[in-house]
């Protein structure tokens, strides 16, 4: 097993049941206990931690002290391999032992605020001058410094290397929790995209092209027939017996990114015969960027949702733009319009809705159109989604350069 770098202690960890583990270790050996990152920083709630301790760490300076001594101690075991005790700034003996899963230090865990023998003259001088340093009543402060317990060595050693073992288990614990979560997370999408995948394809077999569509376009070809002398229905029937000839294609599978773009410009000859002026649109793609590939009608949903959500419904028209680049080693698509926008409500059932939004052409909505992207491609790719009301809509695919099916 592998622990991920992205893992942190905090996400690992059962807090309340690490608490109950070190509230438990203290009212057994009477030492101070606390888990802290890498940093120093706690990760956990202080058990018994001693009236002095919680005195300095009242203050700024001594609780950023406390951490940066913490995180020395730690990595001080760390490079031993085990718990290792030293001295903290206030000349207090604590222990610290590396919380490792894997070879991964994930923080330490830490214990005691003790003394091995009683303070001597010079050491109480010390801590009257970090008294004043810190900013609290001198008195006050050794009081507190003079209470500490005395207890010897291999007393908070064993006691530490106890709590060591335990705390370890726990994170093991802790990461097989996550790694349990990962698996039935990954089992999920993957039986989330097989589904959407089977019902695309009995959706292609039902019908390819919806009825209102068909009539729109058919309708169109019937006014340019009777008005002309027929060249343009023939351009216009052609464009219709290719998008649909490319409508059936399986939807399981790539294409690449110059047959989309294809099969784009039928469908938008088609729609700019039927909105003439009302509705312009170009198309900018860098040739290169052709090979790459790309699941099959992934453009055109959004194409059309552009068309009929944001530029059909402004009175004025609109410019439609599809601009291809590549940024890295993955390829971006911007389908863009200057339309009425849409609302963020919106944006959210257009990413995450299966029944909300289903394209008028085929089927085939946004939600799917990114979910096909990520079953390929992997998480980190598909579709975002930028839009303001009045001003347009901006959606974002991202791919992989991928040459090979």
């Amino acid at each position: 097993m592998k622990v991920l770098p992205r893992y942190k202690l905090k996400d690992v960890i059962n807090k309340e049941k690490l608490e109950e583990i070190l509230k438990k270790f203290s009212e057994a050996t009477g030492l101070a206990a606390i888990i802290a990152d890498k940093d120093g920083v706690n990760i956990t709630s202080p058990s018994k931690f001693t009236n002095h301790c919680n005195l300095v760490r009242s203050t700024e300076k001594g609780r950023k002290n406390c951490y940066l001594s913490d995180a020395k101690l730690g990595r001080l075991s760390l490079q031993k391999g085990g718990p290792a005790t030293a001295l903290c700034h206030c000349e207090l003996v604590d222990l610290a032992a590396p919380l490792v899963v894997e070879g991964q230090c994930l923080g330490y865990i830490l214990c005691g605020q003790v003394f091995l023998k009683p303070p001597d003259e010079e050491q109480i001088e010390r801590a009257r001058k970090r008294a004043i340093d810190f900013g609290l009543d001198p008195d006050l402060y050794l009081r507190s410094f003079l209470e500490i317990e005395i207890v010897p060595e291999n007393y908070i050693y064993t006691a530490g290397e106890m709590l060591h073992i335990i705390s370890s288990y726990i994170i093991e614990l802790g990461i097989n929790r996550l790694y349990q979560e990962r698996l039935l997370e990954e089992t999920r999408r993957r039986s989330e995209y097989e589904n959407a995948i089977k019902t695309l394809e009995l959706r292609a077999l039902q019908s390819q092209v919806n009825p209102h569509f068909l009539f729109n376009t058919l309708n169109t070809a019937a006014r340019l027939a009777y008005l002309e002398n027929a060249s343009k229905t023939a351009e216009i029937i052609y464009s219709l017996a290719n998008l649909l000839h490319y409508s059936l294609k399986n939807l399981n599978q790539l294409v690449t990114l110059k047959e989309e773009i294809s099969c784009i410009k039928y469908y938008l000859y088609i729609q700019q015969i039927r909105y003439k002026d009302h509705i312009k649109a170009c198309i900018e793609m860098p040739e290169e960027l052709g090979k790459y590939l790309i699941p099959v009608m992934s453009l055109q949903p959004l194409v059309e949702n552009a068309i009929v959500h944001g530029l059909e419904k402004k009175r004025e028209g609109g410019i439609l733009r599809i601009v291809g680049y590549e940024k890295n080693s993955d390829i971006y698509i911007e389908i863009i319009d200057d339309g009425v926008g849409i609302e963020e409500r919106m944006i959210k059932i257009l990413k995450s809705s299966k029944e909300a939004i289903n394209g008028h052409t085929t089927g085939l909505g946004i939600y799917n159109v990114d979910l096909r992207i990520k079953k390929y491609f992997g998480p980190k790719y598909g579709l975002s989604i930028e839009s303001k009301l009045g001003e347009g809509t901006k959606v974002t695919i991202k791919i992989p350069k991928r040459t090979e099916r």
